[in-house]
């Protein structure tokens, strides 16, 4: 398949930002509007037949929605507009519906199809990859050579479907809000030849091109500093909702691990901390970038 093969336009409308993403936003228009009517959770629980823990989840975007909920709270709460209640009600309603993500199947099993969607709803996303591109970064070609185990010839429609999940992925980062994207790799990535020195020399313009990006930071961690700094990947999300914490992931072969208690997440992030005092500067990654392709022509 070529390599500038284009992502579905139907896969992931620009706008569609993930059921993930409608809850943060409807959750927290929920804890504002109660907030300012200065009604305690343990009320709104009990005005909608639940309890105070189920306030907290509704308002960290952690459940999903009952249109007779929001409905109830809103009137509890005082907001009478029908435009306003509409709207908010329309959102709440999508919030239940399936991500795009989620109409691939198997090519998304379900322990990273949560990951899709609070990356979708981030504001700041900071990741370490000591193997690969990070997938964000990745192109079609680099990603089908991972996902086939370097024989992208031999692709079936499982492999090409992960592809496009990927390519489709991407598409946040395009958005008028897009996420703050902080990425430091291993320079030992840069070496290695996924799908041979073609598809290494495509990868590396396109890493050059995207670095460009004001709202893209690419940093590498020199050879003579690896492994110091950190041991495995792992990539944490920052939202703008202050109820919702910073989420460090650390993904397996298998599964993985979804990390939110401030002791794990404030450690991961003075590991992150200290890669980018040991990576080369922004600046500096992409002179070696454009070295670094120079000699593969």
């Amino acid at each position: 398949m070529a390599s500038d093969q284009a992502p579905d336009p139907h896969d992931a409308p620009g706008d569609d930002v993930g059921p993930t993403a409608r809850r943060i936003i409807v959750g927290a228009q929920l804890r504002r509007l109660r907030e300012n009517a200065d009604v305690t959770r343990s009320i709104a629980g009990y005005h909608i037949r639940g309890s105070e823990s189920k306030i907290s989840r509704m308002e960290s975007g952690k459940v999903g929605f009952k249109p007779r909920d929001v409905e109830d709270l809103l009137t509890l709460y005082g907001e009478h507009d029908t435009e306003r209640r509409d709207h908010l009600l329309g959102i709440a309603k999508r919030s239940n519906e399936p991500g795009w993500w989620q109409r691939s199947g198997d090519a998304v099993p379900d322990w990273f199809s949560e990951y899709v969607g609070l990356e979708s709803a981030a504001v700041r996303i900071q990741t370490y990859e000591l193997l690969f591109v990070p997938g964000l970064l990745q192109t079609p070609d680099y990603a089908r050579a991972i996902v086939t185990r370097g024989h992208p010839e031999n692709a079936g429609h499982l492999a090409e479907e992960r592809v496009r999940v990927r390519m489709n992925r991407q598409r946040l980062l395009a958005r008028p809000d897009a996420p703050r994207l902080w990425a430091v790799v291993d320079e030992s990535v840069l070496h290695r030849p996924i799908g041979g020195p073609a598809v290494l020399a495509g990868q590396l313009d396109h890493l050059l091109e995207m670095s460009r990006r004001p709202s893209i930071s690419l940093q590498v961690v020199p050879n003579a500093l690896s492994g110091y700094g950190g041991e495995a990947a792992f990539t944490m999300l920052r939202f703008a909702e202050a109820d919702v914490p910073d989420i460090a992931y650390i993904e397996g072969l298998t599964g993985a691990l979804y990390l939110d208690r401030q002791g794990e997440v404030e450690e991961y992030t003075r590991v992150m901390d200290q890669l980018t005092i040991d990576a080369y500067s922004p600046e500096e990654t992409r002179s070696l970038l454009g070295k670094l392709r120079s000699g593969l022509d």
